[in-house]
Formats: C-alpha cells, structure tokens, sequence
C-alpha cells in the first residue's frame, strides 16, 4: 500500500517513507567519491588534488537547486495540506523552470571564470591545468545537475520517493560504468578529461529524467505545468530555502579554507587526505539530509492541515532516529579507517598514515552532526527559514571557520581534524537551544 502524507507515521512506516531519500542522497554523494577512487589510483595523486581543490567551487553555484527543493517543496507540501492542488502544481513548475534559468546563467558564468578561480584557490602549473580542464566539463552540465538536486525534494512531495531513488540509482550507475570504462582504459593524458565526462553525463541523466515524468500525466499528486510568475512565492522558497543554500555554499568555502590550511601544513598530501575524508563524510551525512528531506514534506504537510500533535510525534521519531543513525555511523566510521583509506591512497604510505590518523579523529564528528542536519530541514517544513538558516549559517561556516583558524595554531595538523569536532558539536548544542525554545510557538 503506497504511503500518502496524510497518513499517522510509525517508526517503520516513517522508515519506509524516508529511505529512498537517503539512498537518493547516497548515491548522489557517489559521483564525486567514484570519481575520486578512479582518478586517485589511476589518474594520480595531482589529478585527485585537483579534483577535490576544484569540487567546492563547483558546488556552490548547484546550490540553487537544493534551495528552490527544500524551500519550495515546504510550500508546496503546505498547499497540498490545504488541499489546493491546483496552486501546488503552479508554484512546483514555477521553481522547476526558475532553478534551469539559474543554472544556465551559473553554468555560463562559472564557464567564464574557473581559471582565475581555480588560480585564487592557489592551483599552479599542471595543478591548475587539471583544475580548469575537470570544472569546464562538469560547468557544462550544471543546469542539469541543478534539476537533479530539485527534483530530490519534489519527488518526496510528489510521494514518489522510490522513483526519485531510482531516478539516482540510474545516474549514479550511469556514472560508475563510465568511469570504469573511460579512466581506466583512456591513455594517462585523458583520464581526468574520462572522470569528468562520466560524472558531466550521469548529472545530464539525472536532471533529464525527472523532466518526462512530471511533464506527462501521471498519478503523483504534482505535475509540470505552464508556470505564471508569483514574486512572492519566489521569494518565500529562497528565503525558506536559505538555511540549505547557506549550508551547501558555506560547506564549500569552508572546503576551500580547509585545503587553504591544509597546503600550509601538510601540503598536497594534506588536500588528498582531506579529500578522502570528504568522500566519506559525504556519504555519512547524506543518511541525514536524505531523512531530513524524507520527513519535511510529511512535515510540512501536517502542518498546513493544523495537526499539531502528528508533528509533536514525528519530531520525537526523528530525534530517536537520528540518534541511534550518528552512534551507528560513528562506529562503522571508526572500524572502517583504515581499509578505506587504503582503498584510495594505499599507493603512498605517507599520504595512507596521514589519512588513517586524521579518519580517526575526524569520525567523531558523526556523533553531532545529524541533530543540527535534522534541526534545520525540521524548520525549513515549518516555514521558518530564518532559524533555519541560522542554524546552517553557523554549524557550516562560523564555527567551521572560527574552529580550523584557531586549533591547527594549537594542534598543527591534527587541529584541522579536531576543527570539524568542534564545530559540529557546537551546532548540536545550537539547534538543541532552538528545539527548545520554539516549542510553544509551533506547538510539538
């Protein structure tokens, strides 16, 4: 029996309803950890520094498509709440066309400026040269990738889950083939050029097939239709969206301060360690915004029709959720160091030493990080985008920043690991301060 949102959650049918979300989310997080096993045993160390020195800025100008995702599928989840379908299909297709428009004029800009960039993230020489050559290909299909990240929300709102899960099960295939087949069997020249037009099509993929599904008729409660501008939805899923454009863009700038510190202390051995910690945190984190988008339309749309006490329910679910997901990942991350270290830089031993020990520390992280994930995606489905945002606002770039400036002074290399600790940590105890004291105002 399908799982419609006006339905009562149990723990396991809250569980069924979000786990297509997360493996969405894993399997989007993929593309970049494929990418890097392929490019960094095969490829080479300097192409597998590039890759990770370029992917911040890449990332931030797809920021677009999580921000009109979340904070547009809150507002259309809240139309469905209210039972007007019809304005809920008009704003889905105003955001759908809006985010395509902003990716094109991203992808031209980006087009135009990732040689200066990559050189102001202190790329040189055949650094450089790799930086600009994998950011050309991947800026070419950022429109796409920008739809993808879309559609993540919107399938969920749509009460599509599985579908969106196998719409990124496709892509990510799509991508780990190519990559098997264009880096390994390319000459050595040409197998970043092979990584990068494997992830370039797999995004393409990704963001096309959405597109013929909610623009034909179909039994979802959503569908594409001829948009009619609205400036003040607009602005409502931006402003409502901020907390996950800020997270997506400051994550980013923090990635760049991070390798900014980490040529300082441990040069490019530092950015290829931090790299393969990304890889993984990617993936870990991804279980936590996947439910976090799994559960806002539920959310959301419980709201909108009034019922308080299904919302008190779902947040208790989730915070037990969350809680039993950041022990769990915490151990696995801790059993796991070291033969997934190996896995992508068992060619240097300095570089596999420098990497298992900052894994272990790094892993920790996993204990915080869910609850400000949760809590800020939880306000987002309430409309309250500027606690949302703040919440992001801080976990992702003011503790971040203020925690890999400060500890690196005091613990050199080992500082940048305990940095993310820190800063996680802080933003849990945050959120738990927000949860708190909005209780009475949203009545959960």
């Amino acid at each position: 029996m399908r799982i419609q949102l006006s339905d009562h959650f149990t723990y396991r049918k809250l569980l069924r309803f979000t786990l297509p979300s997360i493996g969405t989310m894993i399997f989007t997080s993929i593309y970049g950890v494929v990418d890097g096993f392929f490019v960094s045993n095969f490829a080479g160390k300097t192409p597998f520094a590039a890759v990770n020195l370029i992917m911040p800025a890449l990332m931030i100008l797809s920021t677009v498509g999580f921000m009109f995702g979340t904070g547009g599928s809150a507002i259309v989840a809240h139309c469905l709440g209210q039972k007007d379908r019809e304005k809920a299909n008009r704003l889905f297709s105003l955001f759908v066309y809006t985010s395509f428009a902003i990716g094109i004029f991203f992808s031209i800009l980006g087009l135009l400026f990732v040689r200066p960039v990559s050189i102001f993230l202190g790329a040189e020489g055949v650094l450089l040269e790799d930086c600009v050559l994998y950011g050309r290909i991947l800026l070419i299909s950022l429109p796409f990738f920008v739809l993808q990240l879309l559609f993540q929300s919107f399938f969920v709102t749509a009460e599509r889950p599985n579908l969106g899960l196998a719409s990124t099960v496709i892509s990510g295939l799509t991508n780990m083939v190519l990559d098997a087949v264009l880096v390994i069997l390319l000459p050595q020249p040409l197998k970043l050029t092979g990584a990068a037009v494997a992830s370039a099509a797999s995004q393409i993929i990704g963001g096309i097939f959405p597109l013929f599904y909610f623009g034909r008729k179909n039994s979802s409660l959503i569908r594409l239709q001829r948009p009619s501008f609205d400036g003040k939805a607009l602005w409502k899923a931006c402003t409502n969206g901020s907390s996950e454009l800020m997270s997506n863009v400051s994550m980013s700038l923090v990635g760049i301060l991070y390798n900014w510190q980490l040529i300082r202390y441990a040069g490019e051995n530092g950015i290829a360690a931090y790299g393969v910690m990304m890889y993984v945190s990617m993936i870990f984190a991804s279980v936590f915004i996947g439910y976090s988008i799994g559960a806002a339309p539920i959310i959301s749309f419980h709201d909108g029709s009034g019922n308080s006490s299904e919302c008190k329910a779902l947040l208790k679910k989730s915070l037990c959720l969350i809680l039993l997901f950041s022990v769990g990942m915490t151990l696995f991350a801790e059993l796991l160091a070291s033969p997934l270290s190996l896995l992508f830089v068992g060619y240097d031993p300095d570089l596999l030493s420098l990497t298992v020990r900052g894994f272990r520390i790094f892993s920790f992280s996993f204990l915080f990080m869910g609850l400000a994930i949760f809590g800020s995606g939880f306000f987002t489905a309430l409309n309250d985008g500027l606690t949302s945002a703040l919440i992001s606002f801080l976990r992702t770039l003011i503790f971040q920043v203020l925690a890999v400036l400060t500890l690196p002074l005091l613990f050199k290399i080992d500082g940048v690991w305990f940095s993310i600790i820190v800063a996680e940590g802080a933003a849990a105890a945050l959120t738990a301060v927000f949860l708190k004291a909005k209780q009475k105002k949203y009545r959960y």
